[in-house]
């Protein structure tokens, strides 16, 4: 384990590397995410964003590397954790993946799973809850929507109902995997001021909530002003706030943000 800094470190990612079919993906990232940040992880296509995402969610393991998470007031070693730890660890994390990872059957149904497996409540207490997260993010509460199936919800919705069903468990952390991507402009924005009250939600077990995002979306920058970190090639070539990667003239970075717009509309899912 290792003592956390004064300013608390949520995540700590050194020199990791990984590699696919000796492809280089990610190549000696190191990151630092402080308790409480606001962060867009960007980058073109093939960069390696959301490689790195599952690295710190712990759903691929590094050629190389350490990530370090806060877990009950210490850093420990991602890598040192067994199943049931990860499955603490995870308990206090928020996902939402780019397809929304739904399961067949009802919104009630994909709210309460793991209200009901790890917290082990009462239908009673998940449908109070189910209520409450819906509300939060602007989705109507009543039995009836709350008996919908899931697939006939529309893809506005849909993100919805995984954002809120990440909000069930109040999580410490919240990880969004693009998510606009393929929303129209008026869900977009939707979700993007969600993201955003999401965030300064003091429900996460009373210290600042940590979100990040990884996306192409300039929309979502410039309405939000995240801390932005992008990679290039696999390494991080900017890391500070979102005025100064806005306005550099980095031969990196300006062709990116222009492109920006384009890639979001094109982009399905690469690493």
């Amino acid at each position: 384990m290792v003592d956390l800094a004064p300013s608390e470190t949520e995540i700590r990612i050194e020199k990791l590397n990984k590699a696919f079919d000796d492809k280089p993906v990610l190549q000696g990232v190191d990151l630092t995410v402080l308790v409480g940040s606001f962060i867009a992880i960007v980058g073109g296509s093939g960069c390696g964003k959301t490689v790195l995402l599952n690295h710190i969610l712990g759903l691929l393991k590094p050629d190389s590397g350490r990530i370090h998470v806060r877990m009950e007031g210490e850093l420990v070693d991602l890598a040192g954790l067994n199943g049931e730890q990860l499955d603490d660890l995870h308990k206090h994390w928020g996902v939402v993946f780019q397809r929304n990872a739904l399961f067949s059957g009802t919104v009630l149904d994909n709210i309460a799973l793991w209200l009901k497996e790890v917290r082990h409540l009462e239908e009673e207490a998940v449908e109070i809850i189910a209520a409450k997260v819906l509300d939060s993010v602007g989705l109507p509460t009543e039995r009836d929507f709350l008996d919908s199936p899931v697939e006939s919800l529309s893809g506005g919705m849909a993100k919805r109902i995984a954002i809120a069903r990440s909000l069930a468990m109040k999580p410490d952390c919240l990880f969004f995997d693009e998510p606009t991507t393929g929303l129209d402009p008026v869900n977009a924005s939707q979700i993007q001021d969600l993201l955003l009250s999401t965030h300064i939600d003091q429900e996460a077990g009373g210290v600042p909530r940590t979100t990040i995002i990884v996306t192409h979306d300039k929309d979502l920058l410039v309405r939000l002003k995240p801390q932005i970190v992008m990679l290039h090639e696999g390494k991080v070539s900017f890391n500070g706030q979102f005025e100064d990667f806005m306005t550099s003239a980095s031969p990196i970075i300006r062709p990116y943000f222009d492109l920006m717009p384009v890639l979001h509309q094109r982009d399905g899912g690469k690493v």
